[in-house]
């Protein structure tokens, strides 16, 4: 299964509270952190709500 590598590059102040909620529920604590997820349908929704706020790169397993 592929993985989601999703940095958070933006501040989140000044965003709507459900994005700072979004942003919390990913797992980021800090600006410029970096947070893995199993590739879903779930966690492609909550990344296309604060799209403008992160950056995604798809990683593959090659050790499999």
């Amino acid at each position: 299964m592929a993985k989601l590598l999703v940095t958070w590059v933006k501040s989140g102040i000044g965003q709507k509270e459900d994005q700072k909620r979004t942003l919390k529920a990913l797992g980021f604590r800090r600006l410029n952190s970096s947070v893995v997820h199993d590739d879903s349908a779930a966690i492609r929704g909550m990344i296309n709500k604060v799209r403008h706020l992160v950056k995604v790169e798809e990683k593959t397993n090659e050790a499999e």
